[in-house]
């Protein structure tokens, strides 16, 4: 009976570039979330106080918010 190799190596730099696509989508995701929390700290900030104190907050919790 004959044995049949049914695995492959991947191609020459196959997997170099599958970790360099996935460090450039992790670079744009973090950069994605920096801005989200940067809009967001930027809209809380223009809140006057009687406004934050409605949804909760003060202005010392506006900068833990985004992180």
């Amino acid at each position: 009976m004959a044995a049949v190799e049914t695995t492959r190596p991947a191609p020459f730099g196959a997997i170099t570039t599958y970790r360099t696509m996935n460090a450039v989508t992790n670079v744009f995701g973090a950069l994605a979330a920096w801005n989200d929390a940067r809009v967001t700290r930027k809209a809380l900030n223009k809140l006057s106080d009687r406004e934050l104190d409605d949804i909760g907050l003060c202005r010392g919790d506006i900068e833990f918010i985004g992180r």
